[in-house]
């Protein structure tokens, strides 16, 4: 089996104060290889006909959105000069990429290559985000359990910032800070009690959910912040899950911050920076007909109802967004398997390569790229010594044999970077569309 992912490594950079438009984007589709496999030739084909069409389709997309005319990778800048509203005048900028999401080496290359920051969660995100090209100054760190070598490592190499989730953590890294000498510039992630229409799973807005500062306790930080000798107070973070196609959830968000906002200014608390997170997802059941996330109405949501104060920089993190819909899961049949009352299609991928399905009962469209045949029912199931190893159930496929290649797609996104080793099983390895060119 092998994980296919392909990112266009698409960013966008809005520089709305100086009246323009900045959009830069590259296409650059890149594949994971999981296992030996020796029909590499129909799988490349499969991959070119199918994933560049997307990466393309994005990048039009995108440019369309902002006003630029499309050109090809080769010539991957653009500039366009809508006009602004005249009441503009804040800077956007699309800060970073959700190094979670997807963290194979090519992948982050592209992606640092288009201008993007890196949003990381650990300090093994850091490392693989600098040796991917990212410069320091464009990376940020969060999560709510940092410990005090990966503290230690953001301090050493300067990153932009760490998003800092509570009191106790803002703490220990002024005391790390005050030791090495250094200051940390950090954001508050604040929780805003704001639910997301997602699985209860991924959703991280909450009051239960572990994450962030409580907004009871948010003045007390700000102060705490400020009076450390060795921090630097920047702003403030938010983030209420993944995977939201309903923007009325941006909306909650965007109007808990104007309410946090206008509160501080009675205060006369200046923030420079708001980091909204990340969260737009992607249409799982059709990957071919909707290939490009819905980012007109997500940036959209937040120009019509985000309430940015002069000089204020809004922050987005996006990570699925940018690269689940460019990845697909292929895996050969090992067997067909007549049950008591359904059949089985028994392929040589698991929940070790793709853990969605089994972990969140997630669904990733699955299709045949071996047989035309007329559609029969099957369940595709994995080979893990678990119950739970199954991709899907009742799908409807071309007629499968025995080694017919089936692609799972959307798997861009938490699909190589959840791998595991259980059984035993080998970890993917990665591959990039040129690989297959030359």
């Amino acid at each position: 089996s092998f994980l296919a992912p392909v990112t266009p490594g698409a960013s966008e950079n809005i520089s709305v104060d100086a009246e323009l438009y900045e959009v830069k984007y590259t296409a650059a589709p890149c594949v994971y290889i999981e296992s030996e496999f020796h029909d590499v030739a129909i799988v490349a084909k499969w991959i070119i006909e199918h994933v560049e069409d997307i990466a393309e389709a994005i990048c039009k997309g995108i440019c369309d959105y902002f006003g630029v005319s499309y050109k090809a990778p080769a010539a991957a800048k653009a500039v366009a000069t809508p006009a602004p509203a005249a009441n503009t005048i804040y800077r956007v900028q699309v800060g970073a990429y959700s190094v979670k999401a997807n963290a194979n080496a090519k992948v982050l290359n592209v992606i640092s290559q288009a201008g993007l920051g890196a949003d990381c969660v650990s300090g093994g995100e850091i490392e693989a985000s600098l040796k991917a090209g990212f410069p320091a100054e464009s990376i940020v760190y969060a999560g709510v359990g940092k410990s005090d070598w990966e503290i230690k490592l953001g301090l050493e190499k300067g990153i932009f910032c760490f998003n800092v989730e509570s009191v106790a953590e803002l703490e220990v890294i002024n005391e790390i800070a005050t030791a090495m000498d250094k200051t940390a510039r950090v954001c508050l992630r604040i929780n805003p009690n704001v639910g997301a229409h997602t699985h209860a799973k991924i959703t991280t807005g909450l009051a239960e959910n572990k994450f962030g500062i409580a907004m009871s306790d948010m003045y007390d930080a700000i102060d705490r912040a400020e009076k450390m000798a060795h921090i630097s107070f920047l702003g403030l973070h938010f983030h209420i899950g993944s995977q939201i196609l309903d923007m009325t959830d941006f909306v909650a968000l965007c109007n808990r911050i104007n309410e946090l906002q206008d509160a501080m200014e009675q205060k006369h608390i200046k923030i420079d920076n708001i980091n909204v997170g990340g969260g737009l997802g992607i249409d799982y059941n059709n990957p071919n007909r909707v290939p490009i996330p819905d980012f007109k109405s997500f940036f959209d949501t937040y120009a019509r109802h985000l309430k940015l104060r002069e000089g204020q920089k809004l922050h987005f993190e996006l990570g699925r967004a940018v690269v689940a819909q460019m990845g697909s899961l292929i895996t050969r049949v090992l067997y067909v398997k007549q049950g008591t009352a359904k059949k089985f299609a028994i392929v040589d991928a698991g929940m070790t390569d793709l853990i969605r399905p089994a972990l969140y009962q997630a669904y990733h469209k699955i299709e045949n790229i071996s047989s035309d045949k007329p559609c029969d029912t099957y369940d595709v199931v994995g080979p893990i010594c678990e119950s739970s190893d199954v991709f899907a159930k009742a799908v409807d496929l071309n007629a499968v044999s025995r080694g017919d290649l089936f692609a799972l797609r959307s798997a861009g996104a938490y699909g190589e970077i959840m791998a595991s080793q259980y059984n035993c099983r080998r970890l993917p390895e990665g591959y990039i569309t040129e690989d297959f060119n030359r």
